[in-house]
């Protein structure tokens, strides 16, 4: 098994969607709507076929406020993606030129070997960034 894609809902499907693939490199995917529900989608994909399905509901209103990873992990539910990177410091960098907001900066991980990152995008849900030890 292995994990498929992970979704979040946004205020603005075409931006988001543009913001996934211009910043981190993905691909758009599959688009999808449901007239009877209100609701919009898209999948911005990454190597493997993994990737982000992006959704827009009409009425939707904003959550909880998850401004970096403490404050996300003290509610429950969806707290962020990450994104292995092949150099952290360079792809932390390209995000912020895109607009996202630094959360925190490129430092060592809880992880042993590991580098991370963590950085909202335009609508302030978490992206990490994490890079391996070169093998």
């Amino acid at each position: 098994m292995r994990l498929h894609h992970a979704g979040i809902s946004v205020p603005d499907l075409d931006r988001a969607l543009r913001w996934y693939c211009d910043a981190l490199g993905l691909e758009p995917g599959f688009r999808f709507e449901i007239p009877p529900a209100g609701l919009r989608g898209a999948f911005a994909v990454g190597h493997g076929g993994s990737g982000i399905e992006l959704l827009e509901q009409a009425g939707a209103t904003p959550g909880a406020s998850r401004p970096d990873p403490p404050a996300a992990n003290a509610i429950h539910g969806f707290s962020h993606a990450a994104f292995e990177v092949d150099d952290l410091d360079a792809a932390y960098a390209r995000l912020i030129e895109f607009g996202a907001t630094g959360v925190w900066p490129p430092r060592e991980s809880p992880q042993p070997g590991v580098r991370m990152a963590f950085v909202a995008d335009q609508d302030g849900n978490l992206i990490e960034l994490v890079q391996p030890e070169a093998a």
